[in-house]
């Protein structure tokens, strides 16, 4: 099974989600975007796959989002993608695809239903908080 992340090193959601996939025993290709960038088509295919618009996978908090205005209604998805392209950060994260789906994970603990393997019992995230199959 092949899984890529779309990792932010700096996110400890993304960090995390990258935690889970390495504990059901995969070694996920990490793309990290804040160095490698986005291009509009691969934008627009991770957004249809998992079902999100880009105003819904635009991260708000810690990121120019908002003095960029774009969080204003009347901005398009259009001129979203296009800031999206110049600044990366402004893509909401980790964005993971594997054969069962691509889906942004946060909560991290929604990386599980894109795993074969995610009876890996309990996790530990950075946080303290356990989640898990047996949690």
């Amino acid at each position: 099974m092949t899984i890529v992340i779309h990792h932010n090193p700096d996110c400890g959601t993304s960090r995390n989600t990258l935690a889970m996939i390495r504990a059901s025993g995969i070694e996920p290709i990490v793309i990290d975007y804040l160095q490698t960038g986005w291009t509009r088509p691969q934008l627009q295919a991770l957004f249809a796959a998992a079902g999100l618009t880009p105003r819904q996978a635009l991260r708000v908090s810690k990121t120019p989002a908002e003095a960029m205005g774009l969080t204003d209604p009347a901005v398009d998805d259009e001129a979203i993608l296009d800031a999206m392209i110049a600044e990366p950060v402004l893509v909401n994260r980790p964005i993971v695809a594997s054969p069962k789906g691509v889906r942004l994970c946060r909560p991290s603990e929604l990386v599980l239903d894109l795993l074969d393997n995610a009876d890996f019992g309990t996790f530990t995230k950075e946080d303290g908080e356990i989640v898990g199959s047996t949690a």
